[in-house]
């Protein structure tokens, strides 16, 4: 007869770091594509750019010893890991049976349910950080503001009972909870607790340009790619890792104008800024990412007009999110366009991916206590809980930002 196995033993057996880091890891393509290092246990990153390369080139004599450009060498900084966390909670009372005991199969069902769910949330707040920055969601029309009513451009990315901040240009970040959605017509309805009232929000309004974060994500976000790759101009951060990006070249991806893209002409577009990237870039930035309404785009045009275009492999959709398809043009020239849930529709990225690289302390790791308890008990007069967290420490290293390229203000 086995032995009854407490709450804890069942969370190593079932639950464990291997399991939550690598099902996160192959939900999410930036995760899965990027370079890793997994050993950083915290302290200061020393990223190294070559902010100017040798350059003295003269025909018919030779450069005067006093008039050699030497290479110049900058050291960029990641002063520290950033962290987020996710938490699982289980009621006592669902996990009970007859005499009290925790089966194994009521446990894992359980945790499967819960996991799924939990997983696609974490990695969706995660990658959607890491791509395209602080913001999940932006409003786009005041509708009934009063009554804690706006819409929103992601209705897909907000849950019930969900805490967000909510903030724009001219107002103070307040924390929000959902307490409705309307898929139809992208409406979230929001209130000052969770399962409370609806909040007046009329101070937060779309002509102030009204966002939604993940808690904490205002101040405490990753390095997003999305900020290292665009100029400040275009709505970029004006440093990376520490360093101006205007003194150096390298630290400047290269920016195009997507204002002139529409449905019918981005397969034109996409390959037109390819070749401007190909010419200024000093990388292979032969991923293109991209939201998924743009890939359809694309897929439409395959389909009715392919003009000078054709697929030049077989499409791969993966169960986990993502789709990738390879296409080439007339003049020879293939990319591979990988459409993503978690890519805003108003850039398109051209990365080489071995010029970032993401480091961590041990990817996704649960909180384990000194005493080696993995999960948090809780008592109320409703019962008992336990409370599962999990975390990730680490930080996006950009350290070849002039590899890449990207399409910003695409709006139709």
């Amino acid at each position: 007869m086995a032995t009854s196995r407490s709450f804890s033993s069942m969370l190593n057996q079932y639950l464990p770091n291997k399991l939550l880091k690598e099902e996160l890891i192959r939900r999410d393509w930036f995760l899965s594509n990027v370079q890793k290092d997994e050993k950083w246990k915290g302290g200061t990153v020393i990223v190294p750019f070559k902010g100017a390369g040798a350059s003295s080139i003269e025909f018919g004599q030779l450069a005067g010893a006093s008039d050699i450009s030497e290479s110049e060498y900058v050291r960029g900084t990641i002063s520290a890991y950033k962290e987020v966390w996710g938490s699982l909670l289980f009621n006592h009372t669902d996990l009970m049976q007859h005499d009290g005991k925790m089966p194994e199969s009521t446990f894992i069902r359980v945790l499967s349910d819960n996991l799924e769910d939990f997983m696609i949330n974490m990695k969706e707040a995660v990658s959607i950080n890491l791509l395209t920055g602080p913001h999940f969601a932006k409003a786009t029309a005041d509708s009934d503001l009063s009554n804690g009513v706006i819409e929103v451009d992601r209705i897909d990315r907000f849950a019930l009972g969900q805490k967000a901040s909510i903030d724009d240009d001219n107002s103070t970040a307040t924390n929000v909870y959902v307490i409705a959605i309307n898929i139809d017509l992208g409406r979230v309805t929001v209130s000052a607790s969770r399962g409370g009232g609806a909040l007046d929000i009329s101070a937060y309004t779309t002509a102030q340009n009204t966002k939604f974060y993940h808690p904490g994500a205002q101040a405490a976000g990753f390095q997003s790619v999305r900020d290292a790759l665009l100029s400040a101009a275009n709505g970029g951060g004006s440093s990376l890792h520490g360093q101006t990006k205007t003194a150096y070249p390298f630290l400047q991806a290269v920016n195009i104008s997507g204002a002139a893209i529409t449905s019918a002409n981005i397969l034109d577009e996409i390959f037109d800024a390819y070749a401007d990237v190909r010419k200024k870039a000093r990388g292979k930035a032969n991923k293109v990412v991209m939201g998924f309404k743009h890939l359809g785009a694309v897929l439409k045009l395959l389909q009715t007009e392919k003009g000078g275009y054709h697929s030049a492999g077989q499409q791969k959709a993966s169960e986990f999110g993502w789709t990738e398809i390879v296409i080439g043009n007339v003049q020879g020239s293939q990319l591979t366009l990988v459409g993503i849930q978690e890519m805003d529709d108003d850039v398109i990225f051209f990365l080489d991916m071995s010029s970032m690289k993401f480091r961590s302390n041990g990817m996704f790791k649960k909180r384990k206590s000194p005493d080696g308890i993995e999960f948090y008990e809780t008592r109320s007069t409703s019962g008992y809980n336990y409370i599962v967290d999990v975390c990730l420490f680490g930080e996006l290293e950009v350290c070849k930002p002039g590899c890449n390229g990207v399409i910003y203000s695409i709006s139709y």
